[in-house]
């Protein structure tokens, strides 16, 4: 895969285009993922090798992008953990033991990750021998803080108030529960090389929860251990969060080989104050493929071409793709990334 557009860019190699993929594309605005999820619950899917594996399959089929993403969800290391998980329709995911104190960070395991969650291993030697080296296919896990947030919340959060208390008010219980995470994200990610992943993402989505010094402590540090631990000759990583437009200098410390970026930077001059050797993936406001596809054409090519002086940009949104987005203005989006020649 070292010369596919994605692995070249991810690597800071020059490409003749950028290339392309979307979080979240693999998802609920597909018929066709409706038609599976129809038959099977949410983690039924993920804990089926066959059926993920399926999954993973929908947009490389039908959008034609430049790197598939293993289909799953980041808090099956949670789960793995002893974390009671499910999934609730319209409320997202649950976790019915809630970690709060000593004696429930205590309670949490300290799993053989290949026995817990071998069906991820096998679901990505099943995608890899799908795709036959057509393009690469991306492994993630949750990074700690985001994990823990939902660990210690019990649920999504919108100010994560009960998870800030344990930072400020206990930080040595917060740091031996991140701790505990962070050596099971290791071992998640290193099984998911040795089954053949050729990248890996790191996904921080509550960071910008965090204030710079906190994000430092309690994310930074433990991403920074978790990228250290990788085996991984010849396989980028990607660290992103919501906040990566203010946290990209803090990131770029734990030495990723991509940092994916937010809408909200202007993508061209965080680039530039990266060390060199670091890569860029983003950053489309998603809301803009609900626009008319002449809008959608204009802002993708006004980004592409403020990249065009940059070896190691990576097309992407700047989040996920939201479930109630036209299917076809994202085939349109990737067609036009597709068509897009550097100007150079």
């Amino acid at each position: 895969m070292q010369n596919s557009l994605f692995i070249k860019a991810a690597f800071s190699q020059p490409t003749h285009r950028p290339p392309v993929w979307l979080m979240r594309q693999a998802g609920r605005y597909m018929k066709e993922y409706l038609a599976i999820k129809e038959k099977h619950s949410f983690l039924e899917m993920c804990r089926t090798p066959e059926i993920a594996a399926d999954v993973t399959m929908l947009p490389v089929d039908l959008l034609g992008i430049d790197a598939a993403i293993m289909f799953s969800d980041i808090l099956v290391t949670a789960e793995a953990m002893g974390g009671k998980l499910r999934f609730e329709n319209g409320a997202g995911p649950r976790f019915d033991n809630p970690v709060r104190d000593k004696a429930g960070i205590d309670a949490l395991l300290n799993p053989d990750v290949p026995e817990k969650l071998g069906y991820v291993a096998d679901m990505i030697r099943i995608v890899k021998q799908r795709l036959n080296g057509r393009i690469p296919l991306i492994g993630f896990a949750g990074a700690p803080f985001t994990v823990m947030s939902y660990l210690v919340e019990g649920k999504s959060s919108r100010d994560f108030k009960i998870t800030k208390q344990l930072l400020h008010n206990e930080p040595a219980l917060a740091h031996e529960l991140l701790s505990k995470i962070a050596r099971v994200t290791t071992d998640y990610l290193n099984m998911q090389i040795e089954a053949g992943a050729d990248a890996l993402q790191l996904f921080d989505s509550w960071a910008e929860s965090l204030s710079w010094d906190d994000y430092r402590e309690f994310a930074h540090t433990y991403v920074s251990e978790i990228i250290s631990g990788l085996n991984r000759k010849d396989i980028p990583i990607i660290s992103f969060c919501k906040g990566s437009s203010v946290f990209a200098p803090l990131m770029a410390q734990a030495k990723p080989d991509v940092i994916s970026v937010d809408w909200n930077a202007d993508l061209a001059a965080l680039k530039r104050s990266l060390p060199k050797g670091i890569a860029v993936q983003g950053n489309l406001d998603p809301h803009i493929l609900y626009a008319e596809k002449r809008v959608i054409k204009e802002r993708i090519y006004r980004l592409c071409d403020s990249m065009s002086e940059e070896d190691g940009f990576i097309f992407n949104l700047g989040h996920g793709i939201m479930p109630d987005m036209p299917f076809e203005h994202i085939k349109y989006a990737v067609d036009l990334v597709k068509e897009y020649k550097w100007q150079k």
